[in-house]
């Protein structure tokens, strides 16, 4: 059981941060008495001395200089726990849970979180990426309040909040792109593809041409876009993820005489709309406004 209260650590710091006991009195709005009774039961609890009071000013001890630095922490996480507790009771989600395919504008998501983390200091927020079902996965397992995926699970409404474009790309010293001529489908299949793994655990799907002999599977787009700006092969990318390597001609889309990119919708799906709070509804709003008109 603590012998001294959170109170008499509030009105010791005050004193040593207004520089005396009647400062200090006038600035937390209590009398002197009150003061001095609340720092000298805080000694006497301690068994050790704090202040000594030097002429009309209260000076540290070494023992007070090591204990109010222990003390100003303490007194943050205080005032966090309150603060925490005052968001609950206004109903402020303690925890959200968003899934995220990889195909969504990164540097949205980034401004949205941002955004978000100012505003809600204390709601935790997970960030789960994820590809092909893998949100829709954790959507059917309850593991996500809400999910960006280009899948809308059934028997859930998806709102349309953005098109990625796929483009196919290769490093522009790839074979496919020295060939003099536009690359057909035949040519692809004699290169390497880069294929990104579905994240859903229980039933993983294949999505997209997967007509190579060869190929490299990887977890992660980032290490696709690696992978192709290495020249080791070709793949259908995000546009939304490959911005920089295009404009830095790391990667060129191939040359075809058909269309081969491809536009892909992302849903907003909630697992309940009626019970996101106001954490939940800030970051989508945060989210919304990262985005471009929907086309």
């Amino acid at each position: 059981m603590a012998k001294v209260t959170l109170e008499q650590w509030r009105m010791f710091q005050a004193v040593v941060e207004h520089g005396g006991f009647s400062q200090a009195a006038e600035a937390v709005h209590k009398s002197q008495s009150s003061i001095n009774h609340a720092v000298h039961k805080l000694q006497e609890s301690l068994g050790v001395a704090l202040l000594e009071v030097r002429g009309r000013k209260a000076e540290l001890t070494d023992a007070g200089r090591i204990l109010l630095a222990r003390a100003g922490s303490l007194l943050s996480e205080a005032e966090a726990l309150e603060t925490v507790a005052a968001s609950l009771a206004e109903g402020v989600e303690a925890v959200l849970t968003l899934a995220v395919d990889v195909i969504f504008d990164y540097e949205c998501l980034l401004g949205a979180v941002e955004r978000f983390a100012a505003e809600f200091p204390h709601t935790r927020l997970e960030v789960r990426e994820t590809v092909l079902s893998g949100a829709e996965e954790l959507l059917l397992q309850q593991r996500a309040d809400f999910i960006l995926s280009a899948r809308v699970p059934q028997g859930f409404v998806g709102e349309p909040v953005a098109r990625v474009r796929f483009l196919p790309v290769a490093h522009p010293e790839h074979p496919l792109h020295q060939l003099g001529r536009p690359v057909q489908r035949e040519d692809l299949k004699a290169c390497r593809q880069i294929v990104l793994r579905d994240s859903a655990i229980k039933n993983p799907q294949d999505d997209g041409w997967l007509g190579s002999d060869q190929r490299i599977t990887v977890t992660n787009v980032q290490t696709s876009i690696d992978l192709i700006e290495r020249g080791l092969g070709f793949a259908w990318l995000p546009e939304t993820r490959i911005r920089e390597s295009l404009s830095s001609d790391r990667l060129l889309p191939l040359p075809t005489e058909e269309s081969w990119e491809r536009d892909v919708t992302v849903y907003l799906v909630y697992a309940d709309a009626d019970r996101c709070g106001p954490a939940a509804a800030f970051l989508i709003d945060a989210l919304r406004s990262g985005l471009g008109p929907l086309e």
